[in-house]
């Protein structure tokens, strides 16, 4: 899950560990509002309306089974019928048989495990956020409080990734890098807003607060969805070592030197296949399987092997979600992709 743009401090590790380096593509077009397209902790948690599908506030909050984007979205697309690509062995070989790995539970390293995230009302102050990389990021105010969660927690030295979702506006705010500043404004390596009652992409070879210009939270693992609804109606979110200098739709950024085809693309989505049997596994597991399989998982970052994206919950079982680690590489296979966008040429459309 390290995104290795931002900082040339984290370069030559990430060129050691996954032979992958992110050359930033910067334009001088910032975004504006126009062209926009965690753990439950101690903090009162309000509860939304569940029947009118509107979330609670809070870290960590239910959402009440309010889904992010237009149900044509890509995130919320059923691809279980469609056609293998001609190189998905070519693409899992080459990735290596490793299990796959819930990167979210209760707690790791004396942190919340996982990508965290807030939901705010309308009314919460915006303040002001400071990029490293403002070609690429939306230089608008966020409505992000002091305390907001960080990923990893407040010490960490890794993505820090703050998420946080107006539940009003029907807005999502990421950031990855984040540090509080002590006048209650932010820095941040890059960050990006996401109307999520909007199908609009980043604008092409734009970053986000992930390595493929993608939102984060859609993708997440989330225990309201797995154990209060038993269904997740999206596609999640995972990484692998090296990726290709390269990305398909709804991706729109690489994080990469390697150009050869059996290196996937961001944006590439990986389906369980439906031979796989899930039927010995625990009821929550089954949840996250059944979801591989009907909607996939997308490739969004450099990172772990098969490192599948959740959101921290102390009520998450973590020698249950370690279960998942039966399913292989191997029993995945790449969803059929169109031809990728590298460093030159018209993105696709999805």
């Amino acid at each position: 899950m390290r995104k290795v743009k931002i900082f040339v401090v984290f370069l030559f590790a990430s060129v050691f560990l996954s032979g992958c380096i992110s050359i930033p593509h910067l334009s001088s077009t910032a975004l504006s509002p126009a062209n926009i397209g965690t753990t439950p902790t101690s903090a009162p948690i309000v509860e939304g309306n569940a029947q009118a599908g509107v979330p609670g506030l809070g870290p960590g909050a239910d959402m009440h089974g309010f889904l992010p984007f237009p149900q044509d979205n890509p995130w919320n697309k059923d691809i279980s019928g469609l056609p293998v690509d001609p190189d998905s062995n070519l693409i899992i070989s080459t990735i290596g048989i490793h299990p796959l790995h819930p990167d979210f539970g209760t707690v790791w390293n004396g942190a919340p495990n996982g990508i965290p995230y807030l939901v705010v009302s309308g009314s919460q102050p915006k303040v002001k956020v400071s990029f490293d990389y403002a070609e690429e990021s939306d230089n608008v105010p966020y409505p992000i409080p002091p305390d907001a969660p960080i990923e990893g927690g407040p010490q960490s030295s890794g993505d820090r990734h703050i998420l946080v979702i107006d539940r009003d506006a029907r807005m999502l705010y990421e950031l990855y890098a984040a540090y509080p500043d002590s006048d209650g404004s932010w820095k941040a390596g890059s960050g990006a807003v996401f109307n999520l009652t909007s199908n609009a992409l980043r604008p092409a070879r734009f970053t986000s607060a992930d390595a493929a210009g993608l939102p984060i939270f859609p993708g997440l693992v989330r225990y309201d969805e797995v154990v209060s609804l038993k269904e997740i109606r999206h596609a999640l979110r995972f990484t692998v070592p090296k990726t290709r200098k390269a990305f398909v739709c709804p991706a729109r950024h690489y994080a990469s030197t390697l150009t050869d085809a059996k290196y996937p693309p961001m944006g590439a989505r990986f389906r369980l296949k439906a031979s796989f049997d899930i039927s010995g596994f625990p009821e929550n597991e089954q949840v996250i399987l059944r979801a591989l399989e009907k909607y996939g998982m997308i490739l969004a970052d450099n990172g772990g092997a098969m490192f599948l994206s959740g959101a921290p919950d102390f009520r998450w079982n973590d020698e249950e979600l370690g279960l998942l680690k039966k399913v292989k590489t191997t029993d995945f296979e790449v969803v059929n992709m169109p031809t990728p966008t590298g460093p030159e040429g018209e993105a696709q459309t999805c």
